[in-house]
């Protein structure tokens, strides 16, 4: 899966901007706070239709300005598919084929992609709720129907959530049911897609990060459920407690994930060096794993990470990715990189401006 081309008509800083794309190696280079960025969230929103970096859309849409597309032309299996997105105040609209999609959830996954960032450290020490958020948006990634799943557990929580706030003597335990069982249905999906998802990418981690540390380590991944064995009976057993605390205590909004190196947990235990490396399997065995899923490779997002890479890290990283992925790096400088292969597009990105230096 390769993007050719990509059109940012008032996204950021970027009034209206087209980039043709090299197949294998993209590098934009310039200065901090200068638009290199926007272009990998440029991308990124194009795939799965909102930004890596806020929650707040019109932060998307470039000052005074009302609205704001992305489009692109991408290739998969022998076919080239034009994609779009839009937004506006009344919401985002998908497109594909120049064709409205019905559905959000009916869009994503028509361009994949894996992205690596100085902040995915977050993945391994952050808070459960970003282990969560990652692995919502990779699997919606592969499997569309898990985020309509995940859209109506969260419509169902929400509801429920809602009613526990009422005075306990107005609650009706046999409505309350009534909302266990819409939890249910799509909850328990959620956490069968979750354990599956993990137990391939665990597959793919292992020899990953094997390679990475010369055999030394080997890396387990811990799906952590609160539902162990009955939802339905749990989650009724838990009647009183959510009633007291006006809350819906235990379910797959609930969960985490450990990563454990050598048996120790990482997060707790392990170096900054033995994190990274962590990290940085997860997203390599990522690649493999959609792939598998799909029978295209994703494209590689590396915002400002080879800085943080060691030499032998960098080639690791670049050996893995470059015979498979198309792959876009951000960077301040070429001078640490290492090992780049001959044929790349290199674009100067200052205050907006971007224009190609050099292309083989």
């Amino acid at each position: 899966m390769k993007i050719d081309k990509i059109r940012l008509h008032h996204f950021r800083n970027y009034k209206d901007l087209s980039l043709d794309f090299h197949p294998n190696l993209n590098i934009f280079l310039g200065q901090n706070a200068q638009g290199k960025t926007n272009l990998l969230e440029s991308i990124y929103f194009l795939a799965l239709t909102r930004s890596h970096r806020t929650s707040h859309d019109k932060e998307l849409i470039s000052w005074e300005e009302k609205e704001l597309s992305v489009s692109g032309l991408v290739s998969k299996q022998n076919t080239t598919v034009p994609l779009e997105v839009r937004l506006n105040r009344k919401g985002r609209e998908a497109y594909v084929n120049r064709l409205k999609e019905a559905r959000l959830a009916d869009y994503i996954g028509q361009l994949n992609l894996i992205m690596f960032a100085p902040e995915d450290l977050e993945l391994i020490k952050g808070s459960p709720a970003v282990r969560r958020r990652f692995l919502d948006m990779e699997i919606g990634q592969i499997r569309p129907v898990y985020l309509y799943d995940s859209l109506r557990y969260n419509r169902a929580l929400k509801e429920r959530n809602a009613y526990l706030k009422f005075d306990e003597d107005k609650i009706d335990l046999n409505f309350l049911s009534v909302l266990d069982n819409q939890l249910i249905a799509h909850g328990e999906k959620i956490m069968a897609e979750r354990e599956n998802f993990i137990k391939n990418l665990e597959y793919y981690a292992q020899s990953i990060h094997q390679k990475l540390t010369h055999g030394k380590e080997n890396l387990t991944i811990s799906y952590q459920r609160k539902v162990q064995e009955d939802f339905l009976k749990e989650v009724e057993g838990r009647h009183r407690l959510d009633i007291m605390r006006h809350q819906t205590s235990i379910g797959p909004h609930r969960d985490d994930l450990l990563f454990f190196v050598n048996g120790i947990n990482v997060a707790d235990f392990g170096s900054q060096g033995q994190q990274r490396t962590v990290a940085l399997s997860i997203k390599l065995a990522e690649i493999d794993l959609i792939h598998a899923e799909t029978g295209d490779y994703p494209i590689l997002l590396l915002d400002d990470v080879m800085s943080e890479l060691d030499n032998s890290r960098q080639l690791d990283l670049l050996e893995t990715s470059l015979d498979k992925t198309q792959t876009f790096i951000t960077t301040t400088t070429l001078e640490h990189l290492q090992h780049l292969p001959e044929q790349l597009s290199v674009f100067h990105v200052d205050d907006g401006n971007v224009e190609v230096e050099n292309q083989v």
